[in-house]
């Protein structure tokens, strides 16, 4: 297995073994997408990570997904790994976020597509399948509300002001960039941590990815311009109001450190076919700090 040309990021070995999946390149939307592949078949379960992970995040779910027939793709998406990382903020726009979703989707070609996303992941996910960029047979998201629902919160509730204040740190030049990447890794993990709560949700092996992912020349900058570029465009964005034709599960963590089970209220008014699966005692990560329950929801909805 090989870089791509002129990225640095976490083991590729190493994360491959981690997903029990094969290591591929996929040219897409202009960038070349670091993709780890299980499974065959026409029915494509595309997996989007958040911030400020990797796509070994998927570790537990990219197994069951395969062995239930699906070809499935955990994507590092653009800025992430050993995928192509611009350095322009606008490179990390929502319409550019997006479009990488419908020309991942354009180079596996499937039959049918199901759409996972978490955290960051989730917010392209939900607005990809707002926009109807491609057809999508069925959506999940965890642990991100609609954008419309976010934004109502952010707007009326001073608890979620709170909890989100750390986006506006992130605004910030360098500052940001320098803590998430001190001593190799160890902000984000320290962030990460935090949010999580307790301790054992994390590997050590998936963490030593996550720390190298977010130390690499230009990652957190990269990382941090989804906040500063497709963030601005979530608040700003006027066509969110679409309804959603595809089944949609939302699988929510209540112990989620940076967004309140408010978010959820109204969800139902922009999705025609929803369920919102709540978890007690479960963080922001729900994938790794629940990946049993979270494997048996998503695998009996899908």
């Amino acid at each position: 297995m090989s870089e791509l040309p002129g990225v640095s990021g976490p083991d590729v070995t190493s994360a491959a073994t981690l997903l029990k999946a094969r290591r591929i390149v996929v040219p897409a939307n202009g960038i070349e997408f670091e993709v780890f592949e299980a499974g065959a078949g026409d029915r494509l379960a595309l997996l989007l990570h958040g911030f400020p992970q990797h796509a070994v995040m998927w570790r537990h779910l990219v197994g069951p997904l395969a062995a239930a027939g699906y070809r499935v793709w955990a994507v590092n998406q653009r800025g992430y790994g050993a995928t192509t990382r611009p350095v322009e903020e606008d490179a990390y726009s929502l319409e550019a976020l997006t479009a990488d979703v419908a020309g991942l989707i354009d180079a596996a070609n499937p039959a049918s597509v199901s759409l996972v996303g978490h955290d960051w992941g989730g917010f392209i996910a939900w607005v990809a399948a707002i926009r109807k960029l491609r057809p999508i047979d069925s959506l999940v998201v965890l642990n991100i509300p609609h954008p419309l629902c976010f934004r109502r919160a952010l707007e009326q509730e001073w608890r979620q002001k709170l909890k989100s204040a750390y986006a506006a740190f992130f605004q910030l030049p360098w500052l940001p960039e320098r803590l998430l990447s001190a001593r190799r890794g160890a902000g984000a993990e320290w962030l990460m941590q935090r949010a999580a709560g307790r301790d054992g949700v994390f590997s050590k092996e998936a963490m030593d990815i996550y720390r190298a992912n977010v130390s690499a020349p230009g990652a957190a900058s990269a990382m941090l311009n989804w906040y500063r570029a497709a963030g601005r465009d979530i608040l700003a964005a006027e066509d969110l109001d679409e309804p959603i034709d595809a089944p949609t599960l939302v699988v929510w963590g209540l112990e989620d450190a940076a967004l309140g089970e408010s978010c959820l209220d109204g969800a139902e008014r922009y999705v025609r076919d929803l369920r919102i699966e709540r978890l007690p005692g479960v963080s922001h990560w729900t994938p790794e700090d629940a990946p049993e329950k979270v494997n048996e929801l998503i695998l009996g909805f899908v």
